[in-house]
């Protein structure tokens, strides 16, 4: 394929989804979730270094079509996901799953530009709900409502920047904090000492099907879990005060992550496998969505002063290199993203469980993950240039 810049890639990848789906018909349908809001998180990244208003536009319309008059969440939403656990807090919408506050993130830009009080309104409930979601006995976020005390990687995500943008345009320092507790929650209880690398998910009372005995923590590292988690924490630094006194070990975590990384890429391409630390198995397959929320995170720490540039760049061109040769042209020339796990629960835990997920072309929280990097490789592009 043509070389481009990593903003023309974006691009394409904005306007083969656009194609695909008009935003009312995102799938899941009639869902606020995270594989919409993931993408169109990338996309409002393009809009920002593009200027291109059909993007912001198409988040726009996407909001639109679930967030009513009041600020909430139409009723047919409701009526599908929200059943059972409500907050206290009123007129909030009860929401069983931190996968569906992510998308919580898109009102920012969409207020900013607006100032659409709708928005203003969902963020405020939003918000004020996460001061009511459970945690577990060591303070942590339950990923969902229906399994009780477990946390998974991917939480990180999708709860600490929603938190800390709302802490840093509202001024509710709790929310930071408990942003920040969770990442220092995990990296002590799903971190696997032996690599470096963590685990999916955490029971702390070990009562789930894939739980250790011991520990408590599910049997596989499995590269998107991991992805989320490194890109929460820069989300997460760059939103809260460098004088904060996390900072520094948020930095040393993010560092000893990529280091992990680095020792064990794929061997061919640079990139990295579905189960992270077995990349030699034959059965395993390279996995696009974490190879590009690494890519990211690699790009983005070395802007940030967070990674040197000089002990990353070869791993972040290659990885990078690599990420594009997979893309292709469907045959009407629109970009196809290629080789990305379906979306995945813990389950049985099993290294069987993950090998054998769907592989799924243009899936949405794929796509994101892939134009996220395109733009944050873009920033970083502008970012070395100003150097010279």
């Amino acid at each position: 394929m043509k070389y481009k810049t990593p903003l023309e890639y974006g691009m394409l990848a904005c306007d083969a989804l656009m194609r695909m789906y008009a935003p009312e018909k995102l799938p899941p349908e009639n869902k606020f979730f995270y594989h919409q809001g993931v993408f169109l998180s990338g996309m409002q990244n393009i809009y920002a270094l593009s200027g291109e208003e059909k993007y912001f536009d198409y988040v726009k319309a996407y909001c639109d079509s679930l967030i009513d008059e009041n600020g909430d969440l139409y009723a047919a939403y409701a009526a599908t996901d929200a059943s059972g656990f409500t907050v206290n807090v009123p007129a909030s919408r009860a929401i069983r799953m931190l996968d569906h506050k992510q998308p919580t993130v898109l009102l920012y830009q969409l207020y900013d530009r607006t100032g659409d009080e709708r928005y203003l309104k969902y963020l405020k409930k939003v918000a004020a709900s996460m001061h009511f979601w459970p945690t577990n006995d060591y303070g942590a976020y339950w990923h969902t409502m229906y399994h009780s005390c477990q946390v998974w990687m991917d939480g990180a995500y999708m709860a600490g920047p929603l938190c800390v943008l709302y802490a840093k345009r509202f001024g509710d320092t709790a929310l930071r904090e408990r942003a920040i507790h969770q990442i220092f929650i995990m990296n002590e209880h799903t971190k696997d000492e032996k690599t470096g690398l963590y685990f999916h998910g955490w029971d702390p009372t070990k009562a789930a099907e894939w739980a250790d005995p011991e520990t408590g923590c599910s049997q596989e590292i499995w590269g998107r879990a991991v992805g989320w988690y490194a890109v929460a924490i820069l989300d997460i630094l760059e939103n809260i005060p460098q004088n904060h006194p996390a900072v520094a070990q948020l930095k040393k975590i993010e560092l000893d992550l990529l280091r992990a990384l680095k020792k064990y890429r794929h061997p061919e391409s640079g990139l990295w496998c579905q189960i992270l630390d077995k990349p030699e198995r034959k059965d395993n397959w390279i996995e696009s969505s974490c190879s590009n929320l690494f890519i990211y995170s690699i790009a983005k720490a070395i802007r940030m002063g967070i990674a040197d540039r000089d002990e990353f760049s070869d791993m972040l061109e290659t990885a990078y290199n690599s990420s594009i040769a997979l893309l292709y042209n469907d045959a009407d020339g629109y970009l196809v993203i290629d080789h990305v796990c379906e979306g995945t629960c813990i389950e049985s835990g099993t290294y069987g469980f993950y090998i054998h997920r769907k592989k799924i072309k243009n899936d949405l929280h794929g796509a994101g993950a892939f134009i996220l990097m395109c733009a944050e490789m873009q920033r970083y592009n502008n970012f070395i240039a100003d150097l010279k």
